[in-house]
């Protein structure tokens, strides 16, 4: 039996005690909880949280270091416990005349839970997300030469020309996820309902499903495609198994959302469920992952001769002098189902200035969504929309992009800080998009949160790297309620736009990046940012499958 005190207030009053108990049993995954009025002691004008288990052979036992719930109404440190040998008055009278069962069952649930906290120490329902993996303070771009990989489009089939890693790294502004628009913070645990749209949090009396919620586990059915057989919609530098890794246990997971279910995955019955219907991608390399993750997981990695390559239809060709084009789209004729990826990192509309001369600065609408998309929008069923990992000072300048808002150039010196740019952009967007719903109904639009990146012991430009091979060494569960992306979980909020919540889900799997690894073999950057495939973009598909 757990007792816990707050020696100032006295919580005397049975309501706080049962306030009190409520909000630590539900924070700490507690059960057969207790809490007691408090005994007098000596606070020293602070408030302290006393914790020790309550039994005849172990009565003073070191006491269990418990997190305060957020936002609760009790001001004490939550890193500061006393046992209640420290506390003046009668302690063990409190025991006098308990029967036997209860003295036993108090022994019981001790010995269980300590036992407990020996073999794991580090449980996840004691340790939040937040605690084993952290979000970059600062965000950067990591892609191959000439924005994320030389991929050419060559008789219906995804290409790639191996290149030297190019890293730019943000020198002057840090982007800061909290600015320009205030954010709504969501707390880890609350008695109210708080809604974001898409992912759900729910009070004791309501349960609503919230997929970014729950654990890996282990899946023999896994992976849905073979990472060596998917070439002709897969590109071969995400392909770990054409490299010369040896470990893929990293495919063998799949994720289990909480309180929802989410049907496995079958490709005759995705594609019969999206009859008739487009999906398009829009947004960076790594929504260029998730596309090509589809991509094989609706046709099982198999060439299928019978996929059309429609890609002309939206403007989708390679410029004359183009390396490649702007993105890809094909259409399933059996179902008359298309997936399209359109490649825009930073979701604003690019406009060179002076369009006869290819070194001219290019304006960076931030107030404006892609042209693409305004003219292709009404013909999307499925929009998932991503940024993110190319808003820093040195992408701008090697791109000549120029800040506009308004159709004019940003004089704005707060709003042209990186981290406030990006902000105003997504929020821009968004509302852009919430705009256009109701004159297309028939449209289900998500924005996914960000993608985490994993270097260990340095950063990319400081001999960072991502070696682990074991699969969810940093934990398997994700208990928060919250999105670990705030900018986008408050861009939506309050709009008919879904959030695609994956990234602390994604941060507990740093053992399923690129790595040091290559198709030719040679020694170059560590690549932390995008995922071997299969792997991790595939949830993020069945997650936005289940949401649709």
């Amino acid at each position: 039996m757990l007792w816990i005190c707050d020696c100032e207030r006295g919580l005397e009053d049975s309501s706080e005690l049962d306030n009190l108990k409520l909000q630590y049993s539900s924070y700490n995954k507690l059960k057969n909880f207790s809490i007691s009025k408090c005994l007098k002691c000596r606070s020293e004008g602070k408030n302290y949280v006393y914790l020790s288990f309550v039994s005849v052979s172990m009565p003073l036992t070191s006491p269990l270091l418990l997190r305060p719930p957020p936002q609760n109404p009790f001001s004490f440190p939550p890193t500061r416990f006393r046992t209640l040998a420290q506390m003046k008055g009668g302690y063990y009278s409190s025991l006098r005349g308990r029967s036997l069962s209860l003295t036993v069952l108090a022994l019981v649930f001790a010995t269980i839970l300590l036992w407990t906290w020996e073999k794991n120490p580090f449980a996840n329902t004691l340790i939040s997300v937040q605690e084993r993996s952290t979000m970059p303070t600062s965000e950067y771009h990591l892609e191959t030469l000439n924005d994320s990989s030389n991929a050419m489009k060559t008789n219906g089939n995804i290409e790639e020309k191996e290149s030297h890693l190019v890293i730019t790294e943000e020198t002057n502004d840090v982007v800061d996820n909290s600015v320009p628009v205030p954010m709504v913070s969501t707390p880890m645990f609350s008695p109210e309902t708080h809604k974001s749209n898409g992912n759900v949090t729910s009070s004791s009396k309501t349960k609503v499903c919230n997929y970014a919620k729950g654990r890996w586990v282990a899946d023999s059915r896994r992976p849905l495609y073979s990472g060596s057989g998917c070439k002709k919609w897969l590109s071969a530098m995400w392909a770990c198994r054409l490299t010369q890794r040896t470990d893929f246990s990293y495919e063998g997971y799949r994720w289990l959302p909480e309180n929802c279910k989410m049907p496995e995955f079958e490709k005759s019955s995705f594609l019969t469920r999206m009859k008739d219907k487009t999906i398009a991608f829009v947004g960076d390399s790594l929504g260029r992952q998730q596309f090509q993750s589809l991509m094989c997981m609706a046709t099982g990695g198999e060439d299928s001769p019978e996929i059309e390559n429609v890609g002309k239809a939206y403007g989708l060709v390679k410029a004359r002098g183009a390396i490649r084009p702007d993105g890809w789209a094909y259409r399933f004729p059996n179902t008359n189902t298309t997936i399209l990826y359109y490649w825009s990192a930073s979701l604003s509309d690019l406009v060179p200035l002076n369009k006869s001369n290819r070194t001219t600065d290019i304006a960076m609408h931030l107030d404006r969504p892609p042209a693409f998309l305004r003219q292709f929008l009404h013909q999307f069923d499925v929009l998932v929309l991503n940024t993110g990992h190319h808003w820093n000072r040195g992408k701008l300048v090697a791109n000549r992009w120029v800040m506009h808002v308004d159709g004019k150039p940003n004089e704005d010196k707060k709003r042209a800080e990186i981290g406030n740019a990006k902000n105003f952009t997504v929020h821009s967007i968004v509302r852009w998009v919430d705009s256009q719903i109701p004159s297309h109904p028939r449209l289900k639009a998500f924005f996914r949160t960000m993608s985490p990146r994993h270097f260990f012991n340095g950063d990319w430009n400081t001999g960072g790297s991502c070696d682990n091979t074991v699969p969810l060494s940093g934990g398997s569960e994700v208990v928060q309620d919250g999105s670990r992306d705030p900018v986008i979980e408050a861009a939506v909020k309050g709009t008919k736009v879904k959030i695609l919540d994956i990234t602390a889900l994604s941060e507990l799997r740093d053992e399923g990046h690129i790595s040091r690894y290559s198709v030719r073999g040679t020694p170059g950057v560590n690549d932390c940012l995008h995922w071997c495939l299969p792997g991790i973009p595939d949830s993020w598909n069945e997650i936005l499958i289940a949401q649709i």
